[in-house]
């Protein structure tokens, strides 16, 4: 385990040469500790360990996978400490990454599981028959964005389900406080990435634990869900809006590597977001009457839009409606309707008379 007191530069590296990062010693009493996402481009979820006086607090507890279930093992071994141990896990928000291993940790050390209510009533029990019901809803929203059939038919809801009766321990609001002896965590509400989406903040010991809402090098992949948020853009600008107001420490992400400067970061993200409206608005003067699937094949991602993974166009459509969204609340575009939806440009309006003044 290495040792270190600031900034991420062992993860920064790690993350450049394609690795899995060591446990850190974040600070005294709080460990960093990666924990592998088997198959996909993120490589690793960043799970935080903080010291308690019988035990440990987790903030995320990593995918569903029993390669996951080993490393967050031995990573909690090399804390001096048993996954036994574990007394409670704040969860940022429902994604597998971040939730997956929470049944599983809760069944073998009785943890305390708390996250937002809105994420929460996403993971209750399904029947059989609703895996196909969420499929279906989730391929009519990608018609109607215009994807191909390829791409609609591979849709799949991927989300870890709680038995019949079961939910989290504890429902944290914003301002939340978490109640850890010897830690100061409270629970800050920053919606967009998911309804729920919950950073923690202790300003005593200058951290913020930012889930996904604010990553040092990506932009988090904000997108129109079904049984989600109406315009989760407009929230997530709202969200990192509220965030330039934090005071300013360590920013402990999900993924990549922990870095400084939190007003600066998240307005790097709102510029990020107004340079894409941007984009969009050209590629609909360019192309009227656009499906937002038309739209993603002409504006840039950061690798070419022919060659993503089907899961990766799902998520850059989505992303691009999300946008769609935002800039027709704005005015700057309009919906023509239809199926699959078009969009274009606003109608011209003529110019008021002056009056006049002789």
């Amino acid at each position: 385990m290495i040792v270190t007191e600031d900034v991420g530069n062992v993860q920064r590296e790690a993350w450049a040469r394609g690795v899995l990062p060591p446990v850190e010693t974040v600070r005294p009493g709080l460990w960093s500790i990666p924990v592998p996402m088997p198959r996909n481009p993120l490589r690793y979820v960043l799970i935080y360990a903080l010291a308690l006086p019988d035990g440990l607090a987790l903030i995320d507890v990593g995918w569903d996978s029993e390669e996951s279930w080993l490393a967050l093992c031995r990573g909690i071994a090399e804390t001096g400490h048993r996954v036994t141990d574990v007394r409670y896990a704040a969860v940022t928000h429902l994604h597998p990454d971040h939730f997956g291993l929470a049944p599983r940790l809760r069944d073998i050390s009785g943890a305390t599981l708390a996250m937002h209510a809105a994420d929460a009533a996403l993971l209750g029990h399904r029947t059989a028959g609703d895996d196909t019901a969420d499929e279906r809803t989730w391929e009519i929203q990608l018609d109607r964005l215009g994807a191909p059939a390829g791409v609609r038919a591979a849709a799949r809801v991927d989300l870890v389900r709680f038995g019949p009766g079961e939910t989290v321990d504890v429902v944290l609001d914003d301002g939340s406080p978490l109640n850890l002896p010897g830690w100061d965590l409270r629970a800050v509400w920053t919606p967009g990435h998911t309804p729920g989406h919950l950073t923690f903040v202790d300003e005593t010991h200058g951290v913020l634990f930012s889930g996904d809402h604010m990553l040092p090098r990506i932009s988090p992949n904000i997108s129109t869900v079904p049984g989600e948020l109406d315009n989760p853009l407009h929230r997530y600008l709202l969200s990192l809006h509220a965030t330039t107001t934090m005071p300013d420490g360590l920013v402990l992400p999900a993924h990549e590597y922990r870095f400084r400067g939190i007003a600066d970061r998240a307005q790097q993200l709102m510029s990020h977001h107004e340079e894409r409206f941007a984009e969009i608005v050209a590629a609909l003067h360019a192309r009227p009457e656009s499906t937002a699937w038309e739209i993603s094949a002409h504006i840039a991602w950061s690798r070419p839009f022919d060659s993503m993974s089907e899961r990766l166009l799902r998520l850059a459509v989505r992303e691009t409606h999300a946008h769609l969204l935002v800039l027709a609340d704005r005015g700057h575009i309009r919906s023509l309707g239809g199926n699959p939806e078009r969009w274009t440009l606003p109608i011209p309006t003529a110019p008021k008379p002056e009056k006049d003044t002789s």
